[in-house]
């Protein structure tokens, strides 16, 4: 039983909570018993398992938790033990700044059977928010590198004169996404094989770019 705050796996825990770290060592931590047994769900086991009242003092593991409410469990991971390989969809995530969105988009691409392509310059997906906001998906997606991105290239941005609905979507694609304020840069768009929009008949004069990715890979699925 853990008993010291100065116990060399709790201070991994307080420094993975830096990406310098994780990018350091190839770590990461996830915080609570839902994103813990995700993992081992998946097959992927932890490289260490701290569980208040059982391998650590309670009030310890509460102290390096950036949760409100102090996990029961906190799990540290192999970044190399996340799952690898290609899909015929993709969601290509470009400069996304919000670590809820990148989360958000993964758990969606879960739910679709899509990969996710990160550029530089986006949010963690290791951070404790993305992680939360995947739900587990962290452990079941494959995360590819930008220049790994399937099949045709279809940007999905608001300058788009066609619909989502108009445009071919069959696999291997990848849907590029941008940030809901700055968009794709004009390079990128050139780029794609084909530029679409999702017509709002609403009176919003956007949709978060969470919301536009869910309903790209639903259009995906509908026609599969």
């Amino acid at each position: 039983m853990i008993s010291s705050r100065d116990n060399p796996k709790l201070k991994l825990v307080r420094a993975l909570q830096r990406k310098k770290e994780r990018e350091e060592t190839g770590l990461f931590a996830c915080e609570g018993e839902d994103l813990c047994d995700a993992a081992l769900e998946a097959g992927i086991e932890p490289v260490e398992l701290l569980v208040a009242g059982e391998t650590v003092e309670a009030d310890l593991l509460a102290g390096v938790s950036t949760l409100p409410h102090p996990p029961r469990a906190i799990g540290v991971f192999r970044r190399a033990d996340l799952p690898v390989g290609g899909r015929n969809t993709c969601l290509a995530l470009w400069r996304l700044s919000d670590p809820g969105n990148v989360g958000t988009l993964i758990r969606s691409a879960d739910a679709f059977g899509a990969a996710v392509a990160l550029s530089a310059g986006c949010a963690d997906p290791l951070s404790q928010k993305a992680l939360r906001a995947s739900a587990g998906a962290i452990f079941r997606v494959p995360l590819l590198q930008w220049h790994d991105r399937p099949g045709r290239q279809v940007a999905l941005d608001a300058s788009g004169a066609a619909s989502l609905a108009d445009i071919e979507l069959s696999p291997p694609v990848t849907i590029v996404l941008g940030a809901e304020r700055s968009g794709l840069p004009d390079d990128l768009l050139a780029a794609c094989d084909a530029i679409a929009s999702i017509p709002m008949p609403g009176d919003a004069e956007s949709l978060n770019v969470a919301a536009a990715g869910a309903i790209a890979l639903y259009e995906l699925s509908r026609r599969g």
